[in-house]
């Protein structure tokens, strides 16, 4: 008789409790099949369609957040925040509905950063709230700036967020800031080329030659067998000898000696690198023009001269020939495989 009272006490327990988990549990499930409908139309492009449908999976996600299945549609936020910055059209800014769907998508993105429990979707909303800050969309660099230094929280060891950040101080003038960001990235990434890359590209802007050239040095310290590294060195130094009209002769000779070495450095390491070869040619040219013969009978000048435009026009043949080799192979390539 006791046994039987649990059966029904029991029984009575599922009665009352089955329904609830029930309920929930069923409005999760057709919140997943909904979530998939939503997917179909952001594919397609048809992104109104793909917000209202995504609305009801957070609708869904927001009554019971905790559980399981709640969390794994979360990225729903993302989605939302994503079709409205879609339909945003910088050709239309200024007008109210446009606008408007910036600061909808400003408000899924963060939603997304804040709720979503998958890190990489949490990066990504981030990364394009950074970008709905930007000067093209909502123009708001002090939230920018503010979130970015939340990313580099999160992630110290991603140089990416310290090089946006660099570029957001650059753009509002911030001069000594940005080159603080950007340098703080060496503290634990100087192994990597493309900081010194994006170091030089910098001081290129900022006006900085020597520094920039500084740089570029250190990538090729780095990268003791990478002919390109030399090459940019050398095209670095050609730019300066030929555009810059403010320099003193003596610079520009300085500029085209060091920019001979560097192309050397690069042919050194292949002998059949065209562009470098190209450029040491120019040089060597430039080179000879600013040699100076006082009169015709000044026969160790010209023939000085006459050395240097020899061994450019040597390098010039080289490089055609290689070129047409190279083509003449790309050309064989196809019919070779056939």
């Amino acid at each position: 008789m006791q046994t039987a009272h649990k059966f029904v006490r029991l029984a009575v327990v599922i009665a009352l409790t089955v329904p609830l988990v029930s309920c929930a549990f069923f409005d999760q499930l057709s919140a997943m099949r909904t979530f998939k409908d939503a997917n179909t139309f952001y594919q397609r492009g048809d992104y109104e369609a793909a917000i209202e449908e995504y609305m009801n999976v957070v609708e869904t996600v927001e009554a019971d957040p905790d559980s399981e299945l709640s969390q794994a549609m979360s990225v729903a936020y993302f989605y939302v925040g994503n079709s409205y910055d879609s339909l945003y059209t910088p050709a239309f800014r200024g007008q109210p509905e446009n606008d408007a769907y910036l600061e909808s998508a400003e408000e899924f993105y963060q939603k997304a950063a804040d709720n979503v429990p998958n890190a990489d979707f949490k990066k990504l909303s981030m990364q394009y709230l950074v970008a709905t800050y930007g000067p093209d969309k909502l123009n708001d660099p002090t939230s920018r700036a503010a979130l970015l230094l939340d990313m580099i929280e999160l992630e110290p060891d991603n140089p990416e967020n310290y090089f946006a950040l660099a570029q957001l101080y650059e753009q509002s003038g911030l001069a000594e800031f940005a080159e603080a960001a950007m340098t703080s990235v060496l503290s634990f990434n100087s192994d990597d080329p493309t900081v010194y890359l994006q170091l030089a590209g910098y001081y290129d802007r900022a006006g900085n030659f020597e520094e920039m050239v500084a740089q570029l040095r250190e990538r090729a310290r780095i990268e003791p067998d990478n002919p390109e590294a030399f090459y940019t060195i050398s095209t670095t130094y050609w730019s300066k000898a030929f555009r810059d009209f403010t320099i003193t002769q003596e610079q520009k000779l300085e500029y085209i000696m060091s920019g001979l070495e560097a192309a050397d450095e690069a042919i050194d390491l292949n002998g059949r690198y065209v562009d470098a070869l190209v450029y040491k040619n120019i040089l060597l040219r430039m080179q000879a023009g600013e040699m100076v013969c006082v009169d015709t009978d000044d026969t160790e000048c010209i023939n000085a001269q006459d050395g240097l435009i020899a061994e450019a026009e040597d390098l010039e043949a080289l490089a055609q020939e290689i070129t047409q080799e190279q083509r003449a192979q790309a050309a064989a390539g196809p019919a070779a495989g056939e």
